[in-house]
């Protein structure tokens, strides 16, 4: 498989990158949230494609939210309860690099969330996610 050249993978890329600013004005223009979750293991390409799709965005209207493990405090209460300072408000983008999927991977694997808990959490998640959407929230999930 040959490589794809810097200078031509550069120019594949301007086109998007508008694109993506066009959208940001839209979101900012009409009040949208959106909210794009990128999950993957490490080393996946996660880390590069938010960086790709942030560094032509204004930061104050767009912002990352990378949650590191759960302070004690946080281990107590609603799992979802500590992602929801960080969705999106009006005309706000939020991406989320990893996200509460944590709960039935990295968490599951590592032994952070007993057998209970990530069977809990897969009926809990889809539920969470539909009230987000049906509040208005624009959800995309990579």
């Amino acid at each position: 498989m040959d490589r794809l050249k810097r200078k031509d993978y550069e120019e594949l890329l301007e086109p998007m990158q508008v694109e993506l600013v066009a959208m940001a004005r839209w979101v900012a223009a009409t009040g949208q949230r959106l909210l794009v979750l990128f999950e993957g293991r490490d080393t996946a390409g996660k880390g590069g494609a938010i960086k790709a799709v942030a560094e032509n965005l204004n930061p104050r209207q767009c912002r990352i939210t990378a949650l590191s493990k759960p302070s004690e405090e946080e281990a107590g209460q609603w799992y979802f309860q500590r992602y929801v300072p960080h969705l999106p408000g009006k005309g706000q983008i939020a991406l989320f690099d990893r996200s509460w999927y944590n709960r039935a991977g990295v968490e599951k694997v590592m032994g952070f969330a007993t057998p209970d808990q990530v069977d809990a959490f897969l009926e809990a998640a889809p539920r969470f996610e539909k009230m987000l959407v049906d509040d208005g929230i624009l959800l995309f999930k990579y």
